[in-house]
């Protein structure tokens, strides 16, 4: 994609390259996956073709990972089943396709181009639970009270087919009442119904969650919108019902998931953002606020916290979500073995919780699929214990590697757009002040850059007025002057 003379294209492959991803499929795995006829079957496999599965996604995603359905049961609890696409029935261990995704570990999505974990013919079409079309699938079945408790759960292997491709933000503006029945949700009787149930079970196990102290955090990350070739505006992504749906149903089957190989003594490949180091500076930060926090780490109080600042000060919650982001510090995957004390995840207060719902995007969930199977057909485990220990580590690594890449993208792309508007003024926030200089996101567009001049006695959260100065394309810099007002 060149716009202007500038590749965005090269860029985000020269990105990938810097920080040690291989932006192509390597000859052998282009060979496996050209010798593939078709999706894996598998005849004993449950057949749940007939329920009225559905997937949420963004509008353009093709690789789907999952498909939810639920159904009424007793005393007024729901029975959930989420579908996770059994990409091992076709991506065996070790194989060439395999090795790529092993060393990659991630799919790395930019504004200009997507660099997937798997080759485009398994997660867009033999992999992905494709709407009309039967594929094997990993079920995590569990049953959600009235409360938001989860009283029950199983994990099988099931034939399904996907009734319907639904989008985020469709399904969201028609929840909300603000938008027509999505067209492919009109087009299968009795999914409208079911979206209604889901939404009204994932706002149960939100509800519980938060009373366990689930941080509600909002983190700016503009999409950039393209047109013909050109960087035309960057938007927000708004999270909506729909989004929260799938998110509480994930993070549900995620712990059902970690249970279910923890009840059988196997291995559990977690995901966990730990107890906050930098609990004096997250308690700092709500003193400025004029709040008390307690002394030791308390996700609740943090929790509660948030709530009260989204309220008083919207317009700033997004740059306070930011700094408890960085002090909350980094998610990582970690191995518990058996009988081991685990680590549980801070922000989303809960005690189990792995990757599992994504194994087309993501190689933690792959493994973790491997280990299900093993657990289910009663085999030897696929990996051994320093194995998994290793990868864990090497999974951490490359997901922070990606989001630098889709970091480094989005800013290009933000310098790009504002290229021919140099020397006009913006509203913004001040959003950092140290001692490599004072930031500043504006309002419209969203984008952030660095104040060259006038930033004396700047403090984050002050309103200013900024004059755009230069921008640099192929580093993604963007320097403004600044006037207090």
């Amino acid at each position: 994609m060149t716009t202007h003379g500038v590749d965005l294209g090269r860029i985000a492959r020269q990105a990938m390259i810097d920080r040690g991803f291989q932006p192509d499929f390597p000859a052998d795995a282009l060979r496996q996956v050209a010798a593939l006829g078709g999706p894996a079957v598998d005849a004993s496999a449950r057949d749940l073709r007939e329920l009225l599965w559905a997937s949420i996604d963004n509008d353009d995603s093709r690789d789907l990972d999952q498909l939810t359905v639920a159904e009424e049961a007793a005393g007024g609890a729901v029975r959930v089943r989420v579908a996770v696409a059994e990409v091992d029935a076709i991506v065996g261990r070790d194989s060439p396709v395999d090795r790529h995704a092993r060393r990659s570990t991630t799919s790395v999505y930019t504004a200009t181009r997507i660099f997937p974990m798997l080759p485009e013919k398994l997660s867009t079409d033999l992999t992905s639970l494709s709407p009309h079309e039967e594929r094997l699938a990993v079920i995590i079945d569990f049953v959600v009270g009235d409360d938001g408790s989860i009283a029950s759960s199983d994990v099988y292997r099931a034939r399904v087919r996907n009734q319907a491709k639904l989008a985020y933000g469709s399904v969201g503006a028609w929840l909300d009442g603000q938008g027509p029945m999505p067209a492919p949700m009109a087009a299968a009787t009795g999914v409208d119904a079911q979206i209604r149930l889901q939404d009204r079970v994932a706002q149960a196990l939100a509800r519980r969650r938060h009373e366990h102290g689930a941080l509600d955090l909002e983190v700016l990350e503009p999409r950039a919108v393209v047109s013909d070739g050109m960087v035309v505006d960057l938007q927000q992504e708004q999270r909506n019902r729909a989004t929260q749906l799938i998110e509480d149903f994930m993070i549900a089957a995620n712990g059902v998931t970690a249970r279910y190989l923890q009840d059988r003594s196997f291995p559990t490949f977690r995901r966990v953002v730990r107890s906050p180091e930098r609990w004096d500076k997250i308690r700092t930060l709500a003193a400025g606020l004029g709040e008390a926090l307690p002394p030791t780490p308390d996700a609740g109080a943090l929790s509660r916290f948030l709530v009260r600042r989204r309220a008083a000060d919207p317009l700033r919650f997004p740059d306070l979500s930011l700094s408890v982001v960085k002090l909350l510090g980094r998610g990582e995957y970690v191995v518990q073995l058996p009988g081991e004390p685990g680590s549980g995840h801070f922000g989303l207060a809960v005690s189990d919780y792995v990757h599992s719902t994504a194994p087309n995007r993501r190689f933690p969930d792959l493994v973790t699929q491997r280990l299900v199977k093993a657990a289910l057909a009663g085999a030897p485990l696929p990996y051994a214990g320093d194995e998994l220990t290793a990868l864990a580590a090497h999974c951490t690594e490359r997901e922070d590697a990606a989001n630098k890449v889709e970091r480094q993208v989005r800013k290009s792309c933000a310098a790009l757009l504002l290229s021919s508007r140099i020397g006009e003024r913006f509203d913004g926030i001040v959003t950092g002040v140290s001692e490599k200089g004072t930031w500043v996101r504006t309002l419209r567009p969203p984008v952030e850059g660095k104040v060259i001049r006038g930033a004396a006695g700047l403090d984050v959260g002050d309103r200013i007025n900024v004059r755009l100065v230069s921008v640099n394309v192929e580093r993604g810099f963007i320097d403004f002057d600044a006037a207090t007002r």
